[in-house]
């Protein structure tokens, strides 16, 4: 994979090449970092905001005890292995053996944009580009120049990795996907999407395959 092992350190390899972009003299900002910058303000339902410079994992402090990922009973009939988002509660549950789950904090869509019901994964992306859906870009059409969609990295507003949820073969344009505003965790404010600090997206990518059962009430 390509994020850190320890959530809190990128790798040497990823480190190099993320101090060689963002490396600049003090009085100079890129046109891309400008560009970027633009997204940040303006998508407001998957938004963006900026990480502390070699820190994209740095949600510690920014997210309330209550929001912190931790093991708690789980008495659901899912089978091990399954995802269940409860929008209500606005936290989401990795299911395992013998009644126990491990539980994240997350933000949910604003009412009436969240997808409810059966989905799978249908796929999934490290640090992946995001491309506005039209509805987006009806309701927000300044979103409209981003329509041919912003690249992967610590700007994007998908966050370090993204569960891609499909339904009878079909993508359905809701993730579950990291954020760069892990303040937010715990509230109803995006376009649909799931959203969890970037360590805990890592920590469920790497336990979620592909097929996963996901269930959103």
């Amino acid at each position: 994979m390509a994020w850190p092992e320890n959530n809190g350190m990128l790798k040497e390899g990823n480190r190099a090449h993320h101090n060689q972009q963002v490396t600049m003299d003090n009085d100079h900002i890129t046109r891309r970092g400008l560009i970027l910058g633009c997204v940040a303000l303006m998508t407001s339902g998957c938004t963006t905001a900026s990480w502390p410079i070699g820190n994209p994992f740095a949600s510690t402090g920014a997210t309330s005890y209550r929001n912190r990922r931790r093991e708690v009973a789980y008495s659901g009939s899912e089978q091990p292995g399954s995802i269940i988002v409860n929008t209500y509660e606005r936290y989401l549950y990795y299911v395992e053996a013998e009644g126990r789950a491990t539980r994240y904090g997350v933000a949910v869509g604003e009412e009436g944009l969240t997808l409810k019901g059966n989905a799978v994964v249908g796929r999934k992306a490290e640090w992946p580009s995001w491309t506005p859906t039209a509805s987006m870009i009806e309701r927000k059409p300044r979103l409209a120049q981003y329509a041919g969609g912003v690249p992967g990295g610590e700007n994007n507003p998908l966050g370090a990795a993204a569960l891609y949820l499909y339904r009878g073969g079909q993508d359905t344009y809701f993730r579950i996907h990291g954020t760069n505003e892990p303040w937010l965790i715990g509230q109803a404010v995006s376009n649909g999407c799931i959203r969890m600090t970037n360590e805990d997206i890592v920590h469920l990518y790497g336990r979620a395959p592909v097929g996963t059962s996901v269930l959103v009430i």
